[in-house]
């Protein structure tokens, strides 16, 4: 399956010296880390509150307990490991095929495949901070807790991911950007490109290929020279580093 779209594929990385990979929920679903807006995903669930309230800043200091009732739940994945997709995009960066890879996830699977330049959009839920001290509290200390997670100065913990109502880290703005405009090959994969502002930041893509790789149609028409429906890591892993 999905033969002459994964040979040229091929072709096209072979072609390419700085390839840069922007990736969405999907890159994890082939972990067995649910997306968002598929037909099983997060938002065709019946909760209380909408997904989208839950997760917002709002919701999280009017309702903390609330908010970390779903989020270690249905966020937290810790047993989770990297699939083909974040694997191989690893070794595209280590024979320095691949520059960077820009992430709405907040898993860190990436970076547990061993990806060092990653730039995620969305924070991390391995990083959690005290509001009060600024201690730091890695992921498993926030799931294990039992309600809302607490510092030892009494502060409470919020985990370093962006909130709806958040805006995004200026930085991991403007490294991406830049990461995108001068890459020579963009893949887009696992996302399907409705949440803004980051799926307007591939308008800044100048280069040669254009490449889309997601089970279901993306929301904007991107032009790309080649789109492949398709598990991006069942793509992906048959791809050859050379």
């Amino acid at each position: 399956m999905y033969d002459e779209e994964v040979k040229k594929l091929q072709e096209m990385i072979d072609d390419s010296s700085n390839i840069v990979f922007f990736g969405g929920a999907g890159v994890s679903t082939e972990s067995n880390i649910p997306d968002f807006r598929s037909s099983d995903g997060l938002y065709q669930q019946e909760y209380r509150y909408s997904p989208e309230q839950i997760v917002s800043h709002s919701f999280f200091v009017q309702n903390t307990e609330g908010f970390y009732e779903f989020y270690k739940e249905k966020m937290m994945f810790l047993s989770a490991k990297p699939n083909k997709a974040h694997l191989k995009l690893a070794e595209l960066e280590a024979a320095g095929k691949l520059s960077a890879v820009i992430t709405q996830n907040i898993d860190g699977l990436h970076q547990a495949a061993g990806s060092q330049n990653v730039l995620e959009l969305h924070g991390s839920i391995h990083r959690n901070y005290c509001q009060k001290c600024g201690s730091f509290y890695d992921a498993s200390y926030v799931r294990n807790s039992q309600g809302v997670p607490g510092c030892s100065c009494g502060g409470v913990i919020k985990p370093d991911v962006v909130l709806y109502e958040e805006g995004l880290d200026s930085e991991v703005i403007s490294k991406s950007i830049k990461a995108i405009s001068q890459a020579d090959m963009l893949i887009i994969g696992g996302t399907s490109l409705v949440v803004y502002p980051a799926a307007g930041f591939i308008d800044y893509f100048r280069g040669k290929h254009l490449v889309v790789i997601n089970k279901s149609a993306t929301a904007r028409e991107v032009g790309a020279e080649l789109s492949i429906a398709a598990p991006i890591g069942e793509v992906l892993g048959q791809i050859i580093v050379r």
